[in-house]
C-alpha cells in the first residue's frame, strides 16, 4: 500500500497517539521567528532537490535568512509529515509533496496554504507559463495548493536494432502488440515487452493505456473501471504483458521491470521518462542497450495517444509555518522562470512551457527523447491515478482486474466486482471529503 494512504486524519491520529501528539504539540508550539530563525524545507532526496540544495547560497543572499533543507526518502517524508502536521508543527515551512498522491488528503486536513492569490497576482512568476495539465493538478477545490517543479510522462523505450526488423517504431497500440509478439519469438530469453504488473504499482503506468482507449478512473463522479473502454484497456495490457512479457510479471513494479530492459532482455518497455538516464549508464545497462536504445511518444489507441503528463513533485507551504512570506519567496525562486530553465537544462524535466519551448534547455536529453517528451506533454492528461483521498486503497481496487488479465483469467467478472467495490469506495471517499 502507498505510504500516503497510511497518513492519518487528525481525529484518527488523536485516537491512536494522543499522548505523543500532546508532547509533539508542546515541542512545536508557535513562537515569533527571529532574524536567526532558519527557513526550513523538507524535500524528497531527488536530483531536483540535490541541485537546488547546491544553489541555496544564492537564495539565502536574496532573502537574508539561513535556509535548512532536509532530504528524505519518500517513506521518511510521508512519516514526518504525518507526525509534524498532525501536531500543527511550525518546524516545516516549505513542503515537497506529490500532488496526485497526497494533496487531496493534505487539503482535507487543512495542512497547505492557499497559494491562489500569490501565483495569480505575481506577473513575474507567470503562472500561465506552467503546462496546463500540471497546473490543473495543483488545484484542489478551487485553490492552488502547490506549484509543480518536476514533471513526468510515459515514454516508449525500444531497441532500435530489433524494431528495425519489425517494421519500425510502433506508433499505435495495435502495432506495439504485433511487434512485441514477433519480438518475443526471436530468441531464447528475449521478451517482447516488459512493464509494471504489480497490482497497485502498475496502475499509474496503465493509466495512459486507459485514457488512450477512451476511459478514465472516474466518470461523472462514479467508477469508470467497469466501462467498455476500461475493459478493453485491461484486456489489452494483460495480453501485452502476459503473453509477450517475462514470467512473474504480476510481482513487478519499476524496480523489477526496468532491469530486464536494461540488460537487453526485452524489445519494448513503457515507463516514466524520468528514468531514461538509467539506460545510458554503463553501470546499469549492457553495451547493446546503451548503443541501441530509442525513445518514442506513447502509441495511439482507439481514442488517440493520451499519455499522462503529471507533476511528480511539487512545492507547497505548511499552513502552520511562521515564515509564510519567505516560504513563498523560496517557491517563487525555485520554480521561477530562470531557475526552471536552468534546472531543465541540467536534465531535470520541469513544468514551464517556456522552458520546453527553449531548445537550449533540452540539450541534456537525447534529441529523440526530448521530442517524445514534448509530444507526450502536448497530449497529456494531468493525472495517472484517481484523485481521491485514499489513493493507495483506490489503486489496489483498480489493479485487481489488471492482475487477472495478465494471468490470463477472464477479465469481465473481475472488472464488474472491482467496479462495484470502487463505486462503494467513492461514496465513502466523497463522504469523508465533506466531513
Amino acid at each position: 500500500m502507498s505510504t500516503s494512504s497510511q497518513l492519518l486524519s487528525r481525529r484518527s491520529f488523536g485516537r491512536l497517539m494522543a499522548g505523543g501528539a500532546v508532547a509533539a504539540v508542546g515541542a512545536c508550539s508557535p513562537s515569533s521567528p527571529t532574524a536567526g530563525t532558519p527557513l526550513r524545507i523538507m524535500a524528497i532526496n531527488h536530483v531536483w532537490s540535490q541541485a537546488v540544495k547546491r544553489r541555496l547560497g544564492e537564495f539565502e543572499d536574496l532573502i537574508g535568512r539561513r535556509v535548512s533543507m532536509t532530504l528524505l526518502t519518500a517513506d521518511q517524508l510521508a512519516s514526518s509529515y504525518n507526525v509534524k502536521l498532525n501536531a500543527s508543527g511550525t518546524d516545516i515551512d516549505v513542503m515537497m509533496v506529490r500532488a496526485l498522491q497526497e494533496q487531496g488528503l493534505f487539503a482535507h486536513n487543512d495542512w497547505l496554504v492557499d497559494l491562489t492569490d500569490r501565483v495569480t497576482g505575481d506577473a513575474d512568476f507567470a503562472w500561465d507559463d506552467f503546462q496546463d495539465a500540471p497546473r490543473k493538478t495543483s488545484t484542489t477545490a478551487g485553490k492552488v495548493l502547490s506549484v509543480p517543479v518536476v514533471t513526468e510522462r510515459p515514454v516508449l523505450y525500444y531497441r532500435k536494432d530489433i524494431a528495425a526488423g519489425l517494421g519500425g517504431v510502433p506508433g499505435t497500440l495495435d502495432a506495439l502488440m504485433a511487434a512485441a509478439q514477433r519480438a518475443a519469438g526471436r530468441s531464447d530469453g528475449m521478451f517482447g515487452y516488459v512493464g509494471r504488473g504489480q497490482r497497485s504499482g502498475a496502475v499509474s503506468q496503465w493509466s495512459s493505456f486507459l485514457y488512450s482507449y477512451g476511459g478514465d478512473f472516474v466518470v461523472d463522479g462514479a467508477s469508470g473501471i467497469g466501462s467498455p473502454q476500461a475493459l478493453a484497456a485491461y484486456e489489452y495490457y494483460g495480453r501485452l504483458l502476459g503473453r509477450t512479457g517475462p514470467p512473474g510479471a504480476t510481482n513487478m513494479s519499476l524496480e523489477q521491470a526496468m532491469p530486464i530492459f536494461a540488460q537487453g532482455k526485452a524489445a519494448f518497455y513503457i515507463d516514466a521518462d524520468a528514468i531514461y538516464s538509467s539506460f545510458l549508464d554503463p553501470k546499469i545497462t549492457t553495451p547493446a542497450v546503451r548503443e541501441t536504445v530509442g525513445f518514442a511518444p506513447f502509441p495511439a489507441g482507439p481514442a488517440g495517444a493520451r499519455p499522462h503528463n503529471i507533476p511528480s513533485w511539487s512545492l507547497g507551504i505548511n499552513r502552520f509555518s511562521l515564515l509564510r512570506d519567505d516560504a513563498w519567496q523560496f517557491i517563487r525562486w525555485a520554480a521561477g522562470v530562470s531557475q526552471s530553465r536552468s534546472l531543465q537544462a541540467a536534465g531535470i524535466p520541469g513544468a514551464r512551457t517556456s522552458a520546453w519551448d527553449d531548445p537550449s534547455t533540452l540539450k541534456k536529453f537525447p534529441p529523440e527523447l526530448a521530442e517524445a517528451m514534448r509530444v507526450n506533454a502536448s497530449r497529456g492528461v494531468g493525472h495517472d491515478r484517481p484523485q481521491v483521498l485514499q489513493v493507495g486503497r483506490a489503486r489496489d481496487i483498480i489493479g485487481r482486474p489488471l492482475v487477472a488479465s495478465i494471468l490470463g483469467e477472464s477479465v469481465p467478472p473481475v472488472a464488474r466486482d472491482a467496479d462495484a467495490e470502487f463505486n462503494e469506495f467513492l461514496v465513502r471517499d466523497n463522504r469523508h471529503k465533506e466531513s
